[in-house]
């Protein structure tokens, strides 16, 4: 990585953490561009199963991830950015619990992650960038000056899903939502393709039992942005 880039802010950690809204409203605070990138994952998911491309067709996979035409688009505080692919909001559509689970799926393959690589890199341009996902500061962006590893327990990750989708009108079973993040963490821990784990030098924030507010006042500090 050139050392003339734009600085570089990772937020990595397990689904449901608060890493999407955190990242969301620190990149607006520090006017820096953002980089959701479990997006990539999801929407290469998503476009694998429009164009009927099994998800352990390893090679068709890395065919999708290479010619993604993806965008994002910021959106009012509090809402999840805008995501386009090809040019049609599918916003929504990733961020069903079974695209969640199906990108988890592709995220173990390392071709589809080489595949990924340098498309999450291009997005580091000044004035700077904010970079969500789960191995944001161990492998893409490892040189990043600031690396935030943010997590939270199973439990309230389930009860903080489980609130989004009933205030969206989906009936979901909490005890079914739990034992989902359990089966994703455990597979995106143990992958062989860059597993989830904080930085050695990532400053880790537990969310557990604090607002959002609190969150980005620790996360901000931990930044040197407070």
């Amino acid at each position: 990585m050139a050392e003339s880039k734009a600085p570089v802010i990772t937020v990595d950690g397990p689904g449901g953490s608060g890493k999407g809204t955190i990242t969301q409203m620190l990149a607006r605070r520090l006017g820096w561009h953002l980089l959701d990138s479990g997006a990539l994952y999801r929407l290469t998911a998503l476009a694998a199963e429009r164009q009927g491309v099994s998800l352990d067709d390893e090679p068709s996979l890395v065919n999708v991830a290479a010619s993604l035409d993806v965008a994002f688009e910021p959106t009012p505080p509090g809402e999840p950015a805008k995501v386009l692919m090809a040019g049609v909001d599918v916003t929504a559509d990733i961020r069903t619990e079974t695209c969640g689970d199906n990108a988890s799926k592709v995220a173990v393959m390392q071709p589809v992650r080489d595949a990924l690589l340098q498309r999450q890199r291009d997005f580091q341009k000044p004035p700077g960038l904010v970079a969500d996902g789960r191995d944001m500061g161990t492998v893409v962006f490892p040189d990043a000056p600031v690396k935030i590893f943010l997590t939270a327990s199973a439990e309230e990750r389930a009860q903080r899903r489980y609130s989004q989708l009933k205030d969206a009108g989906v009936d979901v079973n909490i005890d079914a939502l739990l034992k989902e993040i359990r089966v994703r963490d455990e597979r995106d821990m143990n992958r062989a393709a860059a597993p989830l784990k904080p930085a050695d030098d990532a400053q880790v924030i537990d969310s557990t039992g604090l607002s959002i507010e609190e969150v980005l006042v620790r996360v901000m500090a931990a930044a040197g942005q407070a």
